[in-house]
């Protein structure tokens, strides 16, 4: 009987869930127990919610048919049409939802969106009813990943670009002003990584920080020009990780030089990263309070995120309506992890999407989102 009776107790936990609305995706977030009895609990596991989204988060707009001129591929810079150039007064879809501060001539450009978050993420932007600008550094995969989604009458145009090459920013920035008129949203997705999920090799740690960082770095400021000065304020996302968090150094002078907002510069973030290049060339980086996980991919990170909180101060200071931030997706299952994670490309991109189309009164910057969490990281 007393077998019994803690089995029932121990059944009837297993069944409990405990369950908190998630503000930032109008959804749900679950835990429950792995097995029963176990005091271990399942990663929290976003699920479809059924209450109405939170005040202030516009609902999607409905697809429209895409323009025939949207495929870039054989096609002169001076001959394209992008959706941001046509006139749409004579459809019954031309106006956005109410609430909705973007409409089809709202431009995004997602890098690195052949696959994985930055597909998705451009996907679920285009389904929002914006005109999205796909990019990656191959050609072909960038066009079979844009054709099914202008298969499926979304505003979505592909570009291939390098971030890590001067010569294609150049090229792609002059195509941006060129063809399509400007942006107002740029969201920092291509990235590179080449450890394993248990490995912490830094023999490609230039090219993971020339990617990373410098290409981010370098096409941002390519495009600062070209960022729209609208009501809605443009909008920079950087795909950082929170594994480029001061809480990961452990070096005290490089901590206090990061959190130093009178001394920290654009220069210092290079001169740290330089530092880092050189101890992995001589073999001396370890034991010198860098990042323990991943450490080429998280030191881009880190000065990502440090590059991210100055460019927002900066940006402010001029008075530039164009706010900068950063979004941790978390361990997600994409080709980077291996298939290892605990949540979907989709569901990232639900989340960063929302992130990307916050209301003008609602939208921060300088600030580090976490998944889906409400709580902003002031410290990058």
């Amino acid at each position: 009987m007393i077998v019994g009776a803690r089995r029932s107790a121990i059944l009837a936990k297993t069944k409990t869930r405990r369950r908190t609305s998630c503000r930032l995706c109008s959804g749900r977030l679950t835990r429950r127990r792995q097995r029963p009895g176990a005091r271990v609990y399942k990663y929290l596991r976003l699920a479809p919610c059924s209450e109405p989204p939170p005040t202030g988060w516009p609902p999607r707009t409905p697809r429209r048919p895409a323009s025939p001129n949207l495929s870039t591929r054989g096609q002169p810079v001076s001959s394209l049409s992008l959706p941001c150039a046509m006139d749409y007064s004579s459809t019954k879809e031309s106006s956005p939802p109410a609430g909705a501060w973007w409409s089809r001539e709202t431009v995004a450009v997602v890098t690195g969106a052949n696959r994985g978050i930055g597909h998705a993420l451009a996907a679920r932007l285009a389904e929002h009813g914006l005109t999205v600008v796909l990019t990656a550094r191959d050609g072909a995969r960038g066009e079979a990943a844009a054709a099914p989604l202008r298969a499926r009458g979304l505003a979505v145009a592909f570009r291939t670009l390098d971030v890590s090459d001067p010569a294609s920013v150049a090229e792609f920035a002059a195509w941006l002003r060129d063809a399509v008129g400007g942006l107002d949203i740029l969201v920092n997705n291509a990235a590179v990584s080449f450890n394993e999920i248990d490995t912490n090799s830094v023999e490609h740690a230039e090219t993971v920080l020339r990617t990373n960082f410098y290409g981010a770095k370098m096409l941002t400021e390519a495009l600062l020009p070209l960022f729209r000065q609208s009501p809605a304020t443009s909008r920079v996302l950087n795909i950082s990780s929170q594994l480029g968090l001061l809480n990961k150094v452990t070096d005290p002078s490089l901590k206090a030089l990061l959190l130093d907002e009178d001394t920290l510069t654009e220069s210092a973030i290079e001169a740290m990263v330089s530092r880092f290049l050189a101890q992995v060339k001589d073999g001396t980086w370890g034991g010198q309070g860098w990042p323990k996980v991943w450490t080429d991919y998280s030191v881009s990170k880190l000065a990502l995120n440090a590059y991210s909180r100055l460019l927002a101060r900066r940006l402010q200071a001029a008075g530039a309506r164009v706010s900068v931030n950063c979004f941790c997706p978390g361990f997600t299952r994409t080709d980077m992890t291996k298939g290892w994670g605990k949540r979907t490309a989709e569901e990232v991109a639900d989340v960063g999407a929302r992130l990307a189309l916050l209301p003008p009164a609602e939208l921060p910057t300088g600030k580090f989102f976490k998944w889906c969490t409400p709580q902003l990281y002031s410290k990058l």
